[in-house]
């Protein structure tokens, strides 16, 4: 079983300038499952991206990850 809190936390770490500031809540309710990433206020747009892109890439990376454990997976960036 994949902790997909875990991978969300290490993809955003990975990404922003301010990993300490890093948080991520899971609500689990059955097969699905809510992620809701918060991060520093600076570092928003490095998780957004242009268009979108770099957030549309965690949420695919996300939904892959929990596909594999036969779940469903949406993630909020906050």
């Amino acid at each position: 079983m994949l902790d997909l809190k875990q991978i969300l936390t290490d993809i955003a770490k990975s990404i922003v300038d301010e990993p300490d500031e890093v948080t991520v809540i899971q609500n689990e309710n059955g097969n699905s499952v809510v992620l809701t990433l918060s991060v520093a206020s600076q570092d928003m747009g490095k998780v957004i991206g242009r268009n979108g892109r770099i957030a549309k890439a965690i949420r695919t990376v996300m939904k892959a990850a929990a596909n594999a454990d036969g779940k469903k997976v949406t993630v909020e960036i906050r």
